[in-house]
């Protein structure tokens, strides 16, 4: 929108920071794909999104606008076919891939690790660490590697702290942060590469860590409040924007300041 200066003159519009700019977002159905999705068309993004399930994704593709704005793909984050069909229509569709987030993640299993199912653990490594290695890949083949632009991990802080219960979980999530910094070195300077990492938020994916006791789980964080997908939307929108153009290989923590007192 047009604007007036101290002197009363008319100012140029101001554009929007991811103005003219592609982005594909992974697990982006619900939640925090979803949110982030929604702050990327604020700030002027087109985007791809895409999920498992079709009806889910043509929900959230009206809550973005519309074609005008988004696209969806549905499919399952390590499937490889998917990877290509999702990175091809993007292109054809928006003309270019510039931000790419990582947020498709599963943690199908809760309990001691002496009791975790090994099928379980490689499963939740291929969708949380090696799909989103290929993902990077398939976008740097098709756009970034060329072109420039940004990726953003989702992590947790259960990657950076011992999480009981959901161990296994932040082992892949420990490997994602460590995989963020590995790629960072690799990729730049065209491509900065960094990473979030939420404590809980509420979504269905979190929602055995706080339902029926939220008010008990949020007495742990110096904020008083669990986070809302909103909270993680903003900061991987800063981290994807040239404002955070001199970062890369870093995790930020968004965790309401629960680690400050030794929680998860």
């Amino acid at each position: 929108m047009t604007g007036v200066d101290q002197t009363g003159a008319m100012t140029d519009p101001v554009t929007p920071r991811f103005h003219e700019r592609t982005a594909l977002v992974t697990g982006a159905s619900r939640g925090i794909g979803l949110a982030i999705a929604q702050q990327l068309v604020v700030d002027g993004a087109r985007v791809c999104i895409t999920a498992r399930k079709q009806d889910a994704l043509d929900e959230a593709v009206a809550a973005l606008g519309g074609a005008d704005h988004a696209i969806a793909v549905a499919g399952r984050a390590d499937d490889a076919a998917h990877r290509e069909e999702a990175i091809r229509a993007t292109i054809e569709a928006f003309g270019s891939l510039d931000l790419l987030v990582n947020n498709a993640g599963i943690n199908p299993a809760y309990g001691p690790l002496m009791e975790l199912d090994l099928e379980a653990a490689r499963k939740i490594l291929d969708v949380n660490v090696t799909a989103t290695l290929a993902w990077t890949q398939a976008a740097y083949a098709a756009w970034l590697g060329e072109h420039g632009g940004a990726v953003v991990n989702v992590a947790s802080v259960a990657g950076q702290r011992p999480a009981p219960g959901i161990a296994f979980y932040g082992v892949s999530k420990a490997a994602l942060i460590h995989l963020t910094e590995e790629l960072a070195v690799e990729l730049g300077p065209g491509v900065r590469v960094n990473a979030v990492a939420p404590a809980v938020v509420k979504t269905q994916f979190a929602r055995a860590l706080y339902e029926g006791r939220e008010e008990n789980v949020s007495r742990a964080y110096p904020l008083k409040r669990l986070g809302e997908p909103a909270d993680i939307g903003s900061v991987v929108a800063f981290l994807l924007s040239d404002e955070a153009g001199w970062m890369t290989g870093q995790t930020l923590t968004v965790d309401g300041g629960v680690l400050l007192t030794g929680g998860v």
